[in-house]
């Protein structure tokens, strides 16, 4: 596999993260747009939230079937395309059956689109012998920040749903859909170890279930910023309405930070490193909110969860690709994908619930424990068979700048 070729595999897959961070963006922050054009009432609206995981989920284990017949590649290639025309129909559509297929044709493809993506991210680190997982992640992000940004532009001007989406499906759409002509899949032999039974051949995905249990934590920790940072600032600790929008953006800023930088850290620290210093920074940021006694120490908590919690998820995706090399690893990460859409659907409703039942405060310290939880499992993370240079990562394949 060439130098080239690697790094025209990597390129592209960074575009596909960011198109489908600018896709889920657009679609989460126009909500209250969707729910406007296509009458849909308060008490209908958590189904069709739910539903997009669910069915997301259902695309990833579907995509653990599809990719035995076929490469990943081919299924990113053609599921990011539907995602963004399926985001194109949720803003075009008048009925409700309409935006029920709209969003039914996103979840099932994003499930697919999440599984493949993170697939060929493992893949490629195991081509390149070290860690570049977490910037696959930021350019996610980065997507997210555009992605609500645009949505922001949307709103001001009052465009409708259509109008303001079309322009970025018309730009992401072909440029996904060339750029897909060089995504790398992982090749036999690309590991070194053909014919060696690995730990995880004898252990089976039991040893799947510490990095499974991670992922739904973590999520949960990121759901609960997404929903409830807004509603906690202004009215728990006395915001403005204009100031409470400030959180999640100074968290989609801190996650971007961290993950640029993520990588680095990991080649440096090696991965058990990074893991439990961002457990304890997202630990620590989330008992910071809680008890905060006014706005600016509750930014403070917010910073220090962005920075925390953006390394666990692709760092947990890439263990799992070194429990699991080959096929059996992408079997893995769609089994693991599935339980980002857990965390997400749990974390949302069992923040609100203790909310109201309890209080915010304490609501907050429910996911601290259970991020803290990823302590436990830190070893999940080793690299200890793969190690190369400074005793952090896997003897490289080739040398890639």
């Amino acid at each position: 596999m060439t130098d080239a070729r690697l790094r025209h595999g990597r390129a592209s897959l960074g575009l596909s993260f960011f198109a489908q961070g600018v896709a889920f963006a657009l679609l989460v922050t126009r909500l209250p747009a969707i729910q406007d054009r296509y009458g849909i009432s308060d008490a209908l609206l958590p189904v069709f939230l739910a539903a997009v995981p669910i069915l997301a989920g259902v695309g990833s284990f579907g995509t653990e079937q599809l990719v035995k017949r076929v490469r990943p590649s081919a299924v990113l290639r053609w599921s990011q395309p539907v995602v963004l025309l399926a985001l194109l129909g949720v803003g075009a559509g008048s009925e409700m059956w309409q935006v029920a297929v709209a969003l039914g044709a996103f979840g099932l493809s994003v499930g697919a689109l999440d599984a493949s993506m993170n697939m060929l991210g493992v893949s490629l680190q195991r081509a390149y012998g070290r860690s570049i997982m977490i910037g696959f992640h930021a350019a996610y992000s980065l997507g997210g920040i555009a992605g609500a940004s645009f949505a922001w532009a949307g709103a001001h001007w009052d465009l409708a749903l259509v109008v303001s989406y079309l322009p970025v499906v018309g730009v992401l759409l072909p440029g996904v859909f060339v750029g897909s002509r060089w995504y790398v899949d992982g090749e036999v032999g690309v590991a070194g170890e053909v014919g060696v039974e690995e730990p995880a051949a004898r252990g089976g995905f039991r040893l799947l279930l510490p990095l499974c249990l991670v992922m739904t934590f973590a999520y949960i920790g990121d759901s609960t910023v997404s929903n409830w940072s807004a509603k906690y600032l202004e009215d728990v600790l006395g915001s403005s309405e204009q100031t409470a929008t400030l959180p999640y953006n100074i968290y989609m800023v801190t996650t971007l930070v961290g993950r640029a930088v993520g990588d680095l850290g990991v080649r440096r620290f090696g991965a058990v490193g990074v893991v439990r210093c961002g457990t304890l920074l997202a630990a620590g940021g989330f008992s910071v909110v809680a008890v905060a006694p006014g706005v600016g120490v509750g930014m403070l908590g917010f910073t220090m969860l962005g920075f925390g919690l953006c390394v666990i998820v692709p760092q947990t995706f890439a263990a799992a690709g070194r429990l699991f090399p080959g096929a059996r690893g992408n079997a893995a990460i769609a089994r693991l994908n599935v339980f980002n859409y857990v965390g997400f659907l749990v974390g949302a409703p069992l923040v609100g619930a203790l909310g109201e039942a309890w209080s915010y405060r304490g609501a907050m310290f429910v996911p601290m424990v259970l991020v803290l939880v990823t302590l436990v499992y830190a070893r999940s993370f080793s690299a200890e068979a793969d190690r190369y240079g400074g005793g952090h990562e896997r003897a490289r394949t080739v040398d890639v700048g």
